[in-house]
């Protein structure tokens, strides 16, 4: 690009300079040439005028005989001693006499076309070539009128070659010149070619610099000229372009980051049901390793027959669709499927958005089943103490064998009505953020003799035996002495509850890093794997029949869990069927700067 510009103005240039000085020196030869031919006829007609004001001897001129005329000749020879051709012609057309040539040789004269002119007009004069001397020559003839005899042409003539040599030398120094100011002016514009070509070759740079994303500005010229200003005008369009791609660009990966980190599931698909977009919680959903390439089938992604016919249903025209599709099969998930048409320019499609659901699906469940199993441990003890109440007051209140037991059954199931009650009260107000955690330094040591003092006599009872395994020197934790104690309590209980006589339960600590972890095993009957993400929930029962057998409400895990967490740790559990189950939980250690009273997270 560069060197074809720089060439074409080149050649431009020493065109129109050739193109110049071509008619120059064509008008110029031919204005110099007529100047000579006026200069010369003007010396041909002075010695004319010479010749008529003193002419030769009337008898000098006398055609009977003009070679003895000496007189002719002499003056003939004083005539071309000015550097001219002189001829005399008679009105014939016979020379008599010339400067240059014998009269005898020569043609004769009559056609000559000044010789005519001279006769019939007085002077005649022409520009011609001459067969005597095979020269161009300028020719003026005068007429001669003597008295008494036949009227004589006097003709001078003035060689060209003279002329020729004068304009050759001309057109010498005028070519001469003109090579100079070409070199000069050539020199100029290649100059002038090639700092032009090379601004139209840094805008072009420029403009490649614009479409590979460097918006560097060009640097502008001080030339004062419209390519400045063109240069000027790009660095400001080049500014402005380079702010909204740098804003596009924020925006667009700034929108990428907001639906690449939001946990629904987001997808675009055009009218041709292909996807044009889809974030990773999109491919998550679906089971997919990576999201979807764009352009790829939704049929080939999606195997929902639900959300197929949701995005169809759209397509077609309709503004929003919802529905709900399900995945997996043995941890299944349920998602909400909202489907919206969405347009833009020419195009249009639909966007598809999957919210996760389980977790309400779980709480309806769990809210359901909470219902049921409130009304049903309320209904079985309130049925009790109604029917052995109404037993009494028809007639059993008198039989005083009968009237003691009743009574007694009364008192174990309203008992159980209230430790219903109770614990229902507690997960009520850690629902609603009111439990208060006085949180003091605890020995751990200390603490969990306490509670296994409490647990040695029923354990003894039930021939189970009970071991504490605490490494020396545990560092003190940070808890609410009665709160920590009801958890431990419950894990206690609970591993008394569901271990068989001969059993052995051990609790033991352990310090990792920031926090305790406390341990309760036993050697019971263990929890089955299915049922082990479950057994925190409320009223969640492993094995419903032993657990009313021993009186157990359901919520002993769900109220531990809740304390635990309040404390800042963490519960869970490890089971084996037939093989026992290990409970854990973990508590912060014990730090100086630690609030004594606080709320439960």
């Amino acid at each position: 690009m560069r060197l074809n510009l720089f060439w074409k103005l080149g050649f431009a240039f020493f065109a129109l300079l050739i193109a110049v000085l071509l008619p120059v020196d064509f008008y110029a030869e031919r204005a110099l040439r007529r100047d000579y031919e006026r200069a010369g006829f003007e010396q041909l007609a002075a010695i004319a005028r010479i010749a008529l004001a003193y002419p030769p001897q009337p008898a000098a001129l006398a055609p009977s005989h003009p070679q003895d005329s000496a007189g002719l000749r002499g003056w003939v020879a004083k005539m071309a001693a000015s550097g001219v051709r002189v001829t005399v012609i008679t009105s014939d057309g016979q020379v008599l006499a010339d400067s240059q040539s014998d009269p005898q040789t020569m043609e004769n004269h009559a056609d000559r076309p000044e010789i005519r002119d001279a006769l019939a007009t007085g002077h005649g004069q022409s520009i011609r070539h001459s067969v005597t001397i095979n020269s161009d020559l300028l020719y003026q003839a005068v007429r001669l009128s003597s008295a008494g005899a036949s009227p004589v042409v006097l003709r001078f003539a003035l060689p060209l070659q003279t002329v020729d040599q004068e304009i050759w030398e001309f057109r010498r120094r005028l070519w001469l010149a003109s090579l100079v100011v070409l070199l000069v002016t050539g020199a100029a514009s290649l100059l002038i070619s090639w700092s032009f070509s090379d601004r139209v070759d840094r805008l072009t740079d420029f403009f490649h610099r614009v479409a590979e994303g460097d918006f560097r500005p060009l640097e502008a010229d001080r030339a004062g000229d419209s390519l400045e200003a063109l240069a000027i005008s790009l660095n400001a369009t080049a500014a402005r372009l380079d702010r909204t791609i740098q804003t596009l660009t924020e925006e667009r990966n700034l929108s990428s980051a907001i639906l690449g980190s939001m946990v629904e599931g987001v997808a675009v698909v055009n009218a041709s049901e292909r996807l044009l977009f889809a974030n990773r919680g999109f491919a998550e959903i679906l089971g997919l390793d990576v999201p979807p390439q764009s352009g790829s089938a939704l049929l080939e992604v999606v195997r929902q027959t639900e959300l197929i016919e949701a995005v169809r249903g759209v397509l077609k025209g309709e503004p929003r669709v919802e529905a709900e599709i399900v995945t997996g099969t043995l941890r299944q998930h349920f998602f909400a499927v909202t489907v919206a048409a969405v347009s833009a320019a020419e195009t249009s499609g639909a966007v598809i958005v999957l919210h996760d659901i389980t977790e309400l699906r779980k709480l309806e469940r769990i809210r359901r089943d909470f219902v049921a199993n409130v009304s049903h441990e309320f209904k079985t003890p309130l049925t009790a103490i109604q029917g052995f109440a109404e037993t009494l007051l028809a007639g059993a209140i008198d039989d005083p064998q009968n009237r003691i037991r009743f009574l007694g059954i009364i008192l174990e199931h309203s008992r159980r009505l209230a430790r219903l009650t109770d614990d229902l009260l507690k997960l009520s107000k850690m629902d609603a953020d009111k439990l208060e955690l006085e949180i003091r330094r605890l020995s751990v040591s200390q603490f969990v003799e306490s509670c296994i003092e409490t647990t040695q006599r029923p354990a003894a009872g039930k021939d189970l035996r009970i071991s504490v395994k605490l490494p020396e020197r545990l560092p003190d934790i940070a808890a609410d002495r009665r709160r920590l104690a009801e958890v431990l309590q419950n894990l206690l209980d609970n591993a008394m509850q569901y271990t068989p006589a001969g059993g052995q339960i051990m609790v033991s600590a352990s310090a990792n890093g920031a926090e305790m972890t406390f341990t309760v095993s036993d050697t019971g009957i263990g929890i089955p794997q299915a049922d082990q993400p479950r057994i925190f929930e409320r009223f969640y029962r492993v094995d419903v029949a032993r657990s009313r057998e021993v009186g157990g409400t359901g919520l002993g895990l769900s109220i531990a869990k809740h304390l635990v967490e309040a404390h800042g740790g963490r519960i869970w559990v490890h089971s084996e069927v037939g093989q026992g189950s290990q409970f854990y939980f973990t508590v912060p250690l014990f730090e100086p700067e630690r609030t004594t009273l606080r709320p439960p997270r």
